[in-house]
């Protein structure tokens, strides 16, 4: 038995609705703001996960010491190349 029209518009109507319902709640979800609030949330939540700020932590750490072990370094090859130059100067004379 086919469709009456009746049925038919009132299908196209309902389903002109939920897609209308449906692009309405999509251009919420993917406004900028809302966009960042929900990245600023996701981040903020991770963050406050113990795992995370432990990790944070050793990252932290590990540059820390990179850093110093940099700044040793260069200390040392200066003083070498100092001693050197005295050195080579004493050498001369």
């Amino acid at each position: 038995m086919a469709r009456n029209i009746d049925a038919i518009q009132s299908d196209i109507e309902r389903t002109r609705e939920q897609l209308a319902k449906t692009l309405d709640e999509l251009s919420v979800r993917t406004a900028p703001k809302n966009l960042a609030d929900d990245a600023k949330k996701q981040a903020t939540d991770a963050l406050s996960n113990p795992k995370v700020q432990l990790a944070i932590g050793g990252v932290v750490a590990g540059l820390g010491l990179i850093i110093a072990l940099t700044v040793s370094s260069k200390r040392n090859e200066k003083k070498q190349i100092k001693e050197i130059q005295r050195l080579l100067a004493d050498a001369r004379s």
